[in-house]
């Protein structure tokens, strides 16, 4: 482990995910002497055996909403003798967004993030990808499974098929319909769950990661967000583009470039955009 780095790294899921797909993410950090916490939403197993029970019954899931995940999240943080490291991938970026606003980490990583409220932009490909739950306001109140197809599509469209498929099994589940909701559409939502203070001046090193390729959370969103934040506050702010990588990139082949990039800015903050 690097001399002053800090020992615990959080790292935290997205949707349709759980926390197994960090799987080698934390063998990596662990091989360099971190801790690694990887909490899953309440009601969200780790292993191989939360993705089948989720698959079976997805009842845990299925009023969940950001605040429960969000107050879930900070209450493993607070058990931790020291402020850690906080990584998030797609709605985990989010929330480790919110944590840092909040107060949480040392330093923070939104890789593939979701947008919080006032965050405008909305590619096409973001709305082909979450329509299939989005088109019914009934799904609030559903956890709603992703079919092998839209997976490619959303997670891992640099993939072949059956690549494509052996990600798919090993690590999908439904999505919370509620937390999709509540982000989808926070813009018209007072007090919304994802309401993020871009004035924060006192928040922890906070860096955005796009994928260049990504279809459900294209670099037009964590790009906008990153702008914001160095417009409006004085805290370290950072953008990386990864122009090839698609929103599955913490698991598709290259993902240990990333996965060192973001643990070597955490322990070294730089702010702007980077090469």
């Amino acid at each position: 482990m690097e001399t002053g780095s800090v020992q615990t790294i959080v790292l935290i899921h997205g949707l349709w995910m759980t926390p197994l797909a960090w799987e080698d993410w934390v063998a990596r950090y662990r091989a360099r002497g971190y801790d690694v916490v990887t909490p899953g939403y309440p009601g969200v197993a780790p292993g191989p055996a939360g993705v089948t029970a989720l698959r079976e019954n997805p009842t845990p899931l299925a009023e969940l909403g950001v605040r429960e995940v969000f107050d879930h999240l900070a209450e493993i943080i607070d058990e931790l003798a020291e402020p850690p490291i906080l990584m998030g991938h797609s709605f985990g970026g989010t929330f480790v967004q919110l944590l840092l606003d909040a107060g949480y980490g040392r330093a923070g990583v939104s890789i593939d993030g979701a947008a919080v409220k006032g965050i405008k932009a909305l590619p096409f490909s973001e709305i082909r990808a979450t329509f299939p739950v989005l088109k019914n306001p009934a799904n609030v109140h559903h956890a709603v499974p992703i079919t092998p197809e839209e997976f490619h599509y959303a997670f891992t469209n640099t993939l072949a098929e059956p690549e494509s498929k052996i990600a798919y099994d090993r690590y999908a589940v439904p999505v919370p319909g509620r937390i999709l909701f509540q982000g989808g559409l926070a813009n018209f939502t007072h007090n919304a769950a994802t309401t993020y203070n871009f004035a924060n001046d006192d928040r922890a090193p906070l860096l955005f990661i796009a994928g260049g390729r990504d279809h459900i959370l294209p670099p037009a969103v964590q790009h906008e967000n990153y702008a914001k934040n160095a417009k409006h506050s004085s805290a370290i702010t950072a953008y990386k583009l990864f122009p090839q990588r698609d929103h599955f990139t913490c698991g598709a082949p290259g993902w240990e470039e990333v996965a060192d990039f973001a643990l070597s800015w955490a322990l070294n903050p730089l702010r702007g955009e980077l090469d």
